[in-house]
């Protein structure tokens, strides 16, 4: 594995971590609030696909290793856009697994972009605005005790003021790769209500997939690592 720092647009610099394997496609892996390409759970996912494909995780801006300060999707666009921007230079396909808000900016981004083959979206929000996040519950707060991660924790930086947002549901209909949208049934912070409106609304090549039971985002990875793995290497392979 590689480490390699990228430059925003607005000059922010982004960590990676680049697994190459000689493989022609790419996943690009974009983790959520609080979570970052080198926590536990992010490094678990990527080892999922890297028998199959290089793998790109990165530090959204006010995380990990990355500089700046998070803006909640606001700006993260230029993030993940100067990541595209590397893999295009080495890959002949380019594939986004977003969790939660790093599933926002996947879903706004392939709505914009051209250079996209296919969107795997894990707990996206429809709209930041609407989002439950229930930490109080059991299912949020105990799931975030067992991921906890000091370093991790620390290095979270955000813009305290609020940004215009772009809101996923009004742009998912613009997305014209195949996108599988999962869900969790149980979810405490995003409830699988907006993953569905994101599913209905889409008019691209699209699959809908809820875990019984499952929790939030990279949770529904680790509580069900064989039939998550195996929904989304037969999403991208097939």
């Amino acid at each position: 594995m590689d480490n390699y720092n990228l430059t925003t647009k607005d000059k922010i610099n982004i960590a990676i971590n680049h697994y190459k394997n000689k493989h022609k496609e790419v996943v690009i892996i974009a983790p959520g609030w609080c979570m970052t390409k080198d926590s536990n759970a992010f490094c678990q996912i990527s080892q999922m696909f890297i028998n199959h494909f290089d793998v790109i995780a990165l530090d959204f801006r006010g995380h990990g290793k990355s500089k700046g300060l998070y803006t909640f999707t606001a700006k993260e666009l230029m993030d993940l856009d100067c990541v595209v921007r590397f893999a295009r230079k080495n890959y002949k396909k380019i594939y986004l697994i977003g969790f939660s808000l790093g599933a926002a900016i996947c879903l706004i981004y392939a709505s914009k972009s051209r250079f996209i083959d296919k969107v795997i979206a894990v707990s996206a929000p429809a709209d930041f605005d609407k989002i439950e996040n229930q930490m109080w519950k059991k299912e949020a707060w105990g799931e975030t005790m067992k991921k906890f991660e000091l370093d991790r924790f620390i290095s979270i930086r955000f813009y305290p003021l609020l940004l215009h947002k772009t809101k996923p549901i009004s742009v998912v209909d613009k997305i014209k790769v195949p996108t599988l949208f999962i869900a969790g049934e149980k979810d405490p912070t995003v409830h699988p209500w907006h993953t569905k409106e994101l599913y209905q609304k889409a008019v691209c090549k699209k699959e809908y997939k809820e875990f019984k039971n499952g929790c939030h985002a990279e949770d529904l990875f680790l509580h069900y690592k064989d039939d998550f793995t195996k929904l989304c290497l037969d999403w991208l392979m097939n």
